[in-house]
């Protein structure tokens, strides 16, 4: 439900959405990546300027549903990067207390995924109280909160818009495709 409401939010602001559902993606290379729904997901990670990831925290950490969707993208198809200089929100749910690991362990994933996490994140404490019978975010500080992180993540989309390539490129690429000399 929160990652509807982030996209409902995202559409207010003039944002294109779309949202990956998990159920029968299969488990990382156990399966070709034929499989229709490791193509859509694969596809979407093409196709997006930036991501919102959003994961339950169990047992302090995300789910194995979660991290086998980040599992099945590459950081490398071809010479397409699939998420590299993409931005990214993180968010989380809890059925407890407020905690931050699922949110911590998304920015690390996103790190390595080569992409630009914002500054601000959403952790959705006793989750189970947030939402109405419609499926709606009850008003109050922690919706606040969840509009906040879309509306940065919509600036520092733009600003990032046409210069992610800039910020991206590496040396180390540089020489691998060129074949330069490896030192300086």
């Amino acid at each position: 439900m929160l990652v509807e409401e982030a996209a409902r939010i995202l559409d207010l602001l003039g944002a294109e959405t779309k949202i990956f559902n998990p159920r029968d993606l299969p488990v990382a290379d156990f399966t070709g990546a034929d499989h229709p729904k490791v193509r859509e997901l694969r596809a979407l990670a093409l196709w997006s300027e930036g991501q919102v990831w959003c994961s339950p925290e169990r047992h302090g950490a995300v789910t194995g549903v979660f991290k086998n969707q980040i599992d099945w993208i590459p950081l490398e198809i071809g010479s397409v990067r699939p998420t590299q200089g993409r931005t990214l929100a993180v968010m989380q749910v809890s059925g407890g207390s407020q905690s931050f690991n699922a949110v911590n362990t998304l920015r690390l994933l996103g790190r390595w995924m080569r992409m630009f996490t914002i500054p601000n994140q959403s952790s959705v404490p006793k989750a189970y109280e947030q939402f109405d019978q419609a499926g709606r975010m009850l008003p109050g500080p922690l919706y606040d909160r969840v509009v906040d992180v879309m509306e940065e993540l919509v600036r520092f989309t733009w600003l990032l818009r046409d210069r992610s390539d800039y910020l991206v490129e590496r040396y180390s690429e540089r020489v691998a495709h060129f074949n330069l000399p490896e030192n300086l």
